[in-house]
């Protein structure tokens, strides 16, 4: 007899039932060759004595094998190995089965895609994490966004047309954004101007596909969001980098630039850019917009943060100017709500939603219809708005908070501008100081920050005072430290 105690692997510590470990070690006994067409298997009660296990646990292991046809039971005779097994060249027994295949790697050739070094980190749970600039979800109108989401998955006629017409999103959110960015950005669209995404990043990688190729070449900002530069990267179009200051890209080197070569596309973070918080000045948005028409470039305009602005009335943005469709307009509900809640949405030509919401269905059939009405039903009572209202004078004043604490502990170390809206804070490091070392703190996890730059972004709005109190002390402390 074979020595079955060495074909079959039980691990008491797997979270795989028994019987299935046993019945897997047969079938790759099976599949390597060991155990061949029509071989007689042990008795359940054979099989039970050698692997020191409950006879009924052989038998539900044989019973999985028969229900797959890979043995055939006999009642009361014998158990063998399926006669419709091909003959396989057998392994030594002393070769392991393996009862976790996916703990080896695939060696067929394939894409890899490389991660920004920026972005990826070790999955930990640090006392204080500084974000890039999240809402506070203790806030957020979750609880009756969810209470409606509840609400219509007990109606009928929301479960039976809930996965209808959701791959460019559903009617009720389109209808409700157009009234609502209409009211709050001034865009005159209709509901066919509208995409719903999960999130602005997938309107971006959308865009991206659809407007660039090999060839192509898009304008960013430097420093810019470090995915975006990835999506272009993935679309293998040429990136161009020019400067922002204390006014936004500088559209003067953009002029230049599109006079020694074809640009296709500039994006553009006018509210707020990221990292660094800073606004795109009037002139400047102006003048983008002319050399826009003149030099026939698409606008890529990403407004993750538009809704919180602290000082005056934000300026409205580029698609709510006269820019011929030139303009693609990009915006999340993931900064207004919850980083974890995925919708964003893309306003642009007809033409163009048409062929993003064709090439969305290739990789994802549409979204979550109950969320996304659920998300229309708050904005129409108004749950939104008073949201907003809410969170804008809280985030303003943990602005002004952090921006009196900063200036006590950390002074004579940073230099920043404090920004007249969002939900962060760029600080620069002055000389003889490193961000590295604030990477230094198990403690502390700062997520965005720039070695080049020698800068890291504060995001304020998810910490109370409390909070910022204690982030802002264990900077001072890694700093005097050092």
């Amino acid at each position: 007899m074979l020595p079955y105690e060495h074909i079959i692997i039980i691990d008491k510590k797997s979270k795989v039932p028994i019987y299935r470990q046993i019945a897997i070690s047969i079938i790759n006994a099976i599949r390597n060759g060991t155990l061949k067409a029509e071989m007689r298997l042990p008795s359940s009660r054979e099989l039970a004595k050698i692997l020191g296990v409950h006879r009924k646990t052989i038998i539900k292991g044989y019973e999985e094998l028969d229900a797959q046809d890979w043995i055939m039971i006999i009642p009361r005779k014998y158990v063998a190995v399926s006669e419709h097994i091909p003959l396989l060249k057998p392994k030594k027994w002393g070769e392991p089965n393996v009862l976790r295949p996916y703990e080896s790697n695939l060696n067929i050739p394939f894409r890899v895609i490389e991660e920004n070094t920026i972005d990826k980190k070790d999955i930990s749970y640090p006392e204080i994490i500084i974000d890039d600039g999240h809402p506070d979800v203790r806030l957020s109108p979750i609880d009756d966004l969810l209470k409606t989401y509840r609400a219509l998955t007990s109606k009928k006629y929301a479960i039976k047309n809930a996965n209808i017409g959701t791959a460019q999103g559903t009617l009720k959110l389109r209808q409700e954004l157009v009234k609502y960015l209409s009211l709050t950005r001034g865009l005159n669209i209709s509901e066919d101007n509208i995409l719903i995404t999960h999130g602005a990043q997938m309107s971006i990688y959308l865009a991206a596909q659809l407007l660039l190729r090999r060839s192509s070449n898009i304008i960013v900002g430097k420093p810019n969001y470090p995915i975006a530069n990835k999506t272009f990267e993935e679309a293998k179009a040429n990136i161009i980098e020019i400067t922002v200051d204390d006014k936004g890209i500088d559209t003067d080197v953009i002029e230049k630039t599109c006079k020694r070569k074809k640009i296709d596309a500039v994006y553009v973070i006018p509210h707020h850019h990221y990292p660094t918080t800073v606004t795109l000045s009037v002139e400047r948005r102006m003048k983008l917009l002319e050399l826009s028409k003149q030099f026939s470039f698409v606008i890529i305009e990403d407004d993750y943060d538009y809704d919180y602005h602290y000082t005056s009335s934000p300026y409205l943005p580029l698609a709510s100017s006269n820019h011929n469709g030139n303009v693609i307009y990009i915006g999340s509900f993931s900064k207004l709500l919850d980083p974890a809640l995925r919708i964003g949405f893309m306003v642009a030509p007809k033409n163009f939603i048409d062929q993003c919401t064709a090439f969305r269905k290739i990789i994802d059939v549409g979204g979550d219809g109950y969320m996304q009405n659920a998300l229309a039903s708050i904005i129409k009572e108004g749950e939104l708005k008073r949201h907003l209202k809410k969170a804008k004078k809280c985030y303003h004043e943990r602005r002004d908070f952090l921006d009196a604490l900063l200036k006590e502990k950390l002074g004579q170390y940073i230099s920043y501008n404090l920004p007249t809206g969002g939900m962060a804070v760029w600080i620069k490091l002055n000389d003889g100081f490193s961000v590295e070392q604030l990477q230094l703190n198990e403690s502390l996890q700062i997520v965005r920050f720039d070695y080049e730059l020698n800068s890291f972004r504060f995001g304020f709005a998810s910490m109370n005072e409390q909070e910022l109190q204690s982030a802002v002390n264990a900077i001072e402390k890694m700093i005097v430290k050092v």
